[in-house]
C-alpha cells in the first residue's frame, strides 16, 4: 500500500525538535525461530499484554508444531496485524514463543526507545487510526495491516532524552490510572456480590428474620419460613424449547425488518434482557412454533453452552420474538413472575444447574431436568412484598454500579487522550 502524507493529520503539528520517520528507518522485522519448543513458554498477545498461554486448557487453536513460531523477549514490539478493530501491540515481559501470525519488530539502535513507540502504536490501535490503512477481504473479516504498510508507517521521533522522559511520565501516569480503575472494579464486584447475597437471602428466607422456620430438605437452601411451600418447577410453569424438527438453518436467518428477533444467550447480560445485536428469523419459522413466541413476563433460561444458567425476565413493550435452540422459556407462571425470576438468579437454582448439567466441552441440560428443579412458594402477598423490596434495593445497587462504571469509562478515556497527546507532542512533559 502507498501511504499518502495527507493521511497522517495526527502528526501535522509536532514539536520542532521532533522528526517523522518510517518504521523501517528505526526497526527491523525479527523472525527468530526455534524448534526446541519445550524450552520456552508459548505466549499470546492480549489487550492486557503479552501473556503466557495456558497449555492445559484447549482454549483457542493449538498448532501441530511450534517450529515456525518466533522467539520474542523484552527487546521486541509485537503487533497483532490481523485485527485492526480489537487488535493490540505490546512488549513481552518474558522470553517465549509467539505465533508467526503476529508481526515482531526490534529497534536498530539504542537511540529509539521501544516503549515510546509502543505507546504510540497503542494509541493508534485504541483510536482506530490503523483501521484506515488496513487491507484484506473485507473490513469486517481479516482486515489487517500489511507488512509493507507497517514498514512504511510514520512514527514521530523525539530526541532520545525526551523519549525516555515521555516513557517515564506515561509509565507513572498510566500505572496510577490503572490502579484507580482496579480499585473501582473491585468495588463493583463487591456491589454485585452484595446484590446477589441480598437476593439469595430474601428469596429463601423472606423479609421477617424472626419468622418460624422449617427444613427445606435442600442442602444449599437450608431453613425456610414455615408458611412456605416447596414445589417442582413443572408444577408452577410450562417449559418450552425449540423442538429439533423445528430448528432452523442459516437460510432462515434474515435481515432486520424482514423477520423477528431470535433470542440467544448474547441477549442476556448480568441477568438483564437486551435486544442489542440481535439475529432475525423469518416470519415463517416464527409462526411455525407459537409455543416459543416470547411475551412480557416470560422467563428465559440458557440451557446449552458456556453461559448455561443465565436467565432473564422479558420486560414490557418488547417486539415479536422467539428463541434459539440454546434457550428454554418458562410460561404460564402460577406464582408472581418477578418472584420466580428472582429465584432463577439465586444461588440455589445455579446449584441445580451445576448438579444436573452434562457435557464437558459444551455443557447442557434437558428440559426434563429443569422441570424437577426445586422452587419455593411463599403466600402471594409475601411474594409481592419480596419483589417490591428487591426491586427497590437492587435498583439502588445497580445505580451505584452504573456510576462506578461511568467513572471507569472516563478514566480510560482520559488515559487514552493523555497517551495520544503526549506521544504526538501536543502535550510536552520535558522536565
Amino acid at each position: 500500500m502507498i501511504l499518502s502524507n495527507q493521511r497522517f493529520n495526527w502528526l501535522d503539528l509536532i514539536p520542532n525538535q521532533w522528526v517523522v520517520d518510517k518504521v523501517k528507518d528505526h526497526f527491523y522485522f525479527s523472525d527468530i525461530q526455534t524448534e526446541h519448543f519445550i524450552n520456552y513458554p508459548v505466549l499470546s498477545l492480549t489487550m492486557s499484554g503479552v501473556k503466557k498461554r495456558n497449555m492445559d486448557t484447549n482454549e483457542g487453536q493449538l498448532p501441530e508444531s511450534y517450529e515456525k513460531y518466533n522467539l520474542v523477549d523484552s527487546s521486541c514490539l509485537v503487533f497483532n496485524p490481523m485485527d485492526l478493530i480489537s487488535g493490540w501491540v505490546d512488549v513481552p515481559k518474558t522470553e517465549g514463543l509467539i505465533s508467526p501470525s503476529y508481526r515482531t519488530i526490534k529497534p536498530r539502535s539504542e537511540e529509539t526507545n521501544l516503549h515510546f513507540i509502543k505507546y504510540y502504536f497503542q494509541s493508534l490501535y485504541k483510536e482506530k487510526v490503523l483501521f484506515h490503512f488496513g487491507e484484506g477481504v473485507h473490513y469486517e473479516y481479516r482486515w489487517g495491516l500489511g507488512k509493507e504498510t507497517l514498514k512504511n508507517f510514520p512514527i514521530p521521533i523525539p530526541p532520545k532524552e525526551e523519549q525516555e522522559e515521555i516513557v517515564s511520565y506515561l509509565d507513572k501516569k498510566t500505572t496510577h490510572i490503572d490502579e484507580l480503575i482496579k480499585k473501582i472494579e473491585q468495588k463493583i464486584e463487591l456491589l454485585k456480590e452484595q446484590k446477589n447475597s441480598l437476593i439469595n437471602e430474601v428469596v429463601t428466607k423472606g423479609l421477617n428474620p424472626k419468622v418460624e422456620t422449617k427444613n427445606s430438605g435442600i442442602k444449599w437452601i437450608g431453613e425456610i419460613p414455615s408458611g412456605w411451600s416447596k414445589k417442582k418447577m413443572k408444577h408452577i410453569v410450562n417449559i418450552f424449547g425449540r423442538i429439533g424438527y423445528r430448528g432452523y438453518t442459516t437460510e432462515d436467518i434474515v435481515d432486520e425488518g424482514d423477520g423477528v428477533i431470535t433470542i440467544s444467550p448474547s441477549n442476556i447480560f448480568e441477568d438483564k434482557f437486551s435486544t442489542d445485536n440481535s439475529t432475525y428469523l423469518s416470519w415463517e419459522k416464527y409462526h411455525e412454533s407459537p409455543e416459543i413466541q416470547i411475551f412480557t413476563n416470560d422467563i428465559i433460561l440458557v440451557k446449552t453452552g458456556s453461559t448455561i444458567g443465565k436467565t432473564s425476565i422479558i420486560p414490557e413493550n418488547v417486539p415479536e420474538m422467539t428463541i434459539n435452540p440454546q434457550l428454554i422459556v418458562l410460561k404460564n407462571i402460577k406464582i408472581y413472575p418477578k418472584y420466580l425470576y428472582y429465584q432463577t438468579v439465586c444461588k440455589f437454582i445455579k446449584e441445580s444447574f451445576g448438579v444436573e448439567q452434562t457435557g464437558s466441552s459444551t455443557p447442557t441440560i434437558s428440559q426434563e431436568k429443569v422441570k424437577d428443579f426445586p422452587i419455593l412458594e411463599p403466600p402471594i402477598s409475601e411474594q409481592q412484598q419480596i419483589v417490591e423490596f428487591l426491586d427497590e434495593q437492587t435498583e439502588l445497587i445497580d445505580k451505584t454500579i452504573s456510576i462506578e462504571e461511568r467513572r471507569i469509562k472516563l478514566l480510560k478515556e482520559y488515559k487514552q487522550s493523555l497517551i495520544s497527546e503526549v506521544v504526538t507532542g501536543k502535550k510536552r512533559v520535558v522536565g
